[in-house]
Parts: structure tokens; sequence; C-alpha cells
């Protein structure tokens, strides 16, 4: 919505379209808001393809997990590393795109986002009969998608893993 100077993308339920996994999860479209740094990544984008924000060679990507993937991994393992001075973390090289969802999803927390919000932005399902009849305002889930970028999420973070039991 650039009118609006807001970025906000409706994903058909369909969208992927290769096999059964590609497609949006629970079958429903999914709006997804994205806060100021993304945005402003978007908008150096726009205009660069006519029909798609991020392609590749004038066609629509369709995987994330490729060479380029993992050559950008490698390049922002560099980087850090001339920034800092020191070797990269090895995780540089290993993390997937589900992860930053994860860490999308911590900083929210971290910034006192509450679940309702926390599950609208993360595109989970509520199950709240309630929160279905009265959906997040859409000027209050960019201001809290924006809390990310202002958060210092380089506290502890405590994560308990159960084994599954046999």
């Amino acid at each position: 919505m650039p009118e609006l100077g807001i970025s906000v993308f409706l994903i058909p339920a369909d969208f992927g379209n290769r096999h059964k996994r590609a497609d949006v999860k629970n079958g429903d479209e999914r709006m997804v808001v994205v806060n100021s740094v993304a945005k402003s990544i978007i908008d150096k984008q726009r205009g660069l393809n006519k029909e798609w924000v991020f392609s590749y060679n004038g066609n629509a990507m369709h995987r994330m997990n490729d060479s380029a993937w993992k050559k950008a991994q490698v390049r922002a393992a560099k980087l850090w590393q001339e920034e800092n001075l020191r070797p990269a973390h090895p995780g540089y090289l290993s993390i997937r795109i589900h992860d930053l969802k994860h860490t999308f999803g911590r900083r929210l927390r971290a910034a006192g986002v509450t679940e309702e919000d926390r599950k609208a932005l993360l595109g989970h399902k509520n199950g709240s009969i309630t929160s279905h009849y009265s959906g997040a305002e859409l000027g209050h889930l960019i201001e809290a998608a924006n809390t990310v970028s202002a958060t210092d999420s380089r506290g502890p973070v405590l994560t308990i893993l159960k084994r599954k039991q046999a």
C-alpha cells in the first residue's frame, strides 16, 4: 500500500503451487505485515520487475534454499567477520528461512507484543471465536512489527525441548 507508506501483502492460499507442501499452511490466504526495515528493502526492489518484487532472471523465485541462499549465508558470515573482527558463528552457514520466523516471534515477545498479535503477525490460526469476530487493526499490527527493529534481543532466552516419549 504505497499510498499509505506501508507494506502489506496478501499471499493466496495456493501460492507456490508446485506441490502440496508449497502452498500456504492451513490452506488459508495469509496477510503479511512488514516492518519498516523490511519495507525499505522491498522499496529498493520495486520496479526492477513488472510483476515480482523479488525475481531471478525476470522470473518468480520458487525456492529460498538454493545456491543463491547458500551464497548469501557465506557473504553474511564474511561481512559479520569483517565488522566484528572475529569469526562468525558456524550457525551463519546453516540458518534456514524458518529460523528467521523464530527470531521474529522471539523479538515480538521480547517487545511485549500480545500473543494474539504475535499469532496474527506470524500467520498462526488463533482458534478464538472472539478473535475471529474482532480482527486486529492493521495499524496496530504494523506498530507491533516495527517494535522488533528497536528491541534488543541479545538477552538470554530459555528454550526447553522435550523428548518424545516412546
